[in-house]
């Protein structure tokens, strides 16, 4: 069995004459935590669209455990095991928190839903807020509600935008520890586009960086960081 888990081939994506993305190759390890980074308007959000299926590819493959899964919807690509966030939290704010996960879970169509969302909302520290109504949540719960409804079903992958945007230090840094974890005991592979620079390169096994549309650089984080043509584009002079 291959050790990269999802793989991005040569994936461009145009709107009329706009490249949002050209050309890009990515590789997810199975187990890891790949972050991505770029300047506002790179792609990374789009490559994330990319790869669950929500716009499809002008050009190139996107393979899921060496299976080709170009040319399935996004609902397929969930039960497949790739699995997603977005920007905005999807919780529904006048639903218990216990009753949208289980809800979440039966909708993957795992046998044992009930156990699988009360694994996750554990594993989350949501356990002991399960009767809460999600509204009454405060952000940070709200922000962990939303990776435990992308985190039923046990996929292979999750793709994260931006988990950590309007959170304080310490609810990133407490996030940024859930991540970890889960890739260790739940064997979850995660690609992680974040702009909080102390999260990335301190929970990232590796870190891929993009400038309109293509990956300019891609290596451990240390070695990112040292990259002039990454500290020019993104990171700045004093990185």
């Amino acid at each position: 069995m291959t050790s990269r888990v999802l793989q991005a081939r040569d994936v461009a994506l145009y709107y009329g004459g706009v490249k949002a993305l050209d050309g890009v190759d990515l590789d997810l390890e199975r187990g890891r935590i790949c972050g991505l980074i770029g300047p506002n308007g790179a792609g990374k959000s789009t490559v994330i669209d990319a790869m669950t299926g929500r716009r499809p590819l002008t050009r190139g493959r996107v393979i899921l455990d060496g299976d080709d899964i170009t040319h399935l919807g996004a609902t397929e690509r969930r039960q497949r095991g790739l699995s997603r966030s977005f920007q905005r939290t999807s919780i529904f704010g006048g639903m218990s928190v216990r009753r949208q996960v289980e809800l979440a879970s039966w909708k993957t169509g795992i046998a044992n839903w009930s156990a699988d969302a009360h694994a996750v909302l554990r594993e989350l520290d949501l356990a002991d807020r399960g009767d809460s109504i999600a509204a009454d949540l405060g952000y940070g719960e709200q922000r962990r509600l939303d990776l435990a409804l992308a985190l039923v079903g046990q996929p292979k992958v999750l793709l994260l935008d931006e988990p950590m945007a309007g959170l304080s230090a310490k609810e990133s840094h407490d996030l940024a520890h859930h991540l970890k974890s889960l890739t260790m005991q739940w064997d979850v592979s995660v690609l992680l586009v974040e702009h909080d620079m102390d999260v990335v390169f301190g929970v990232s096994d590796t870190v891929v960086v993009f400038e309109l549309g293509h990956v300019i650089a891609s290596g451990l984080p240390a070695d990112v960081r040292a990259d002039p043509r990454v500290r020019r584009a993104y990171l700045g002079s004093a990185a």
